[in-house]
């Protein structure tokens, strides 16, 4: 494919005058840039452009699709890989619950096995309570019939003194 090169305007300059190659100013013409005014002096065919628009496209076009595509498969493997690190952060919060599960299962045991002590503790006091109870009962019941006894040993005494007391004789 052969793209023909701008074709020159009738009357235009195909290399520069004689008069600038011997240092003389052309009027007209900046000594700024020598590429100043081209663009306007340019005129391109549009047959010229789509020949290069083509060529262009031709060259860079298989190298974009390849890019489109790798991008794509690196889009689906970010999505596959966004999924598995989803699971995966699924997976450590049920670790994590299941730690704290068991962290109150063992502070459930801990606190059954204070209940257990503490029950064992309250039969052990109420055995205790009742057996003082009892002996508080039989000492109280002792206590009473000592009491009594000592009451009866003195209607005793008091009925002896009083048989031993002096009577007056009867007169008959």
């Amino acid at each position: 494919m052969s793209v023909p090169g701008p074709s020159s305007p009738v009357g235009a300059l195909t290399r520069p005058p004689d008069s600038l190659e011997g240092g003389e100013p052309t009027p007209g013409l900046s000594a700024t840039s020598p590429d100043e005014g081209l663009i306007e002096d340019l005129t391109v065919e549009d047959k010229a452009v789509e020949q290069l628009a083509e060529g262009l496209l031709s060259h860079y076009l298989p190298d974009l699709q390849r890019s489109k595509q790798a991008l794509q498969e690196l889009t689906q493997n970010q999505v596959v890989l966004l999924d598995t690190l989803e699971q995966e952060i699924s997976k450590f919060k049920e670790c994590h619950s299941m730690l704290d599960i068991n962290a109150l299962f063992a502070e459930a045991k801990h606190y059954h096995a204070k209940l257990v002590n503490i029950r064992k503790e309250m039969l052990m006091l109420h055995e205790k309570t009742s057996k003082l109870k009892k002996r508080a009962l039989k000492l109280q019941q002792k206590r009473q019939k000592e009491e009594l006894e000592r009451e009866q040993q003195r209607e005793k005494e008091f009925e002896r003194e009083k048989q031993l007391t002096a009577r007056p004789a009867k007169r008959t």
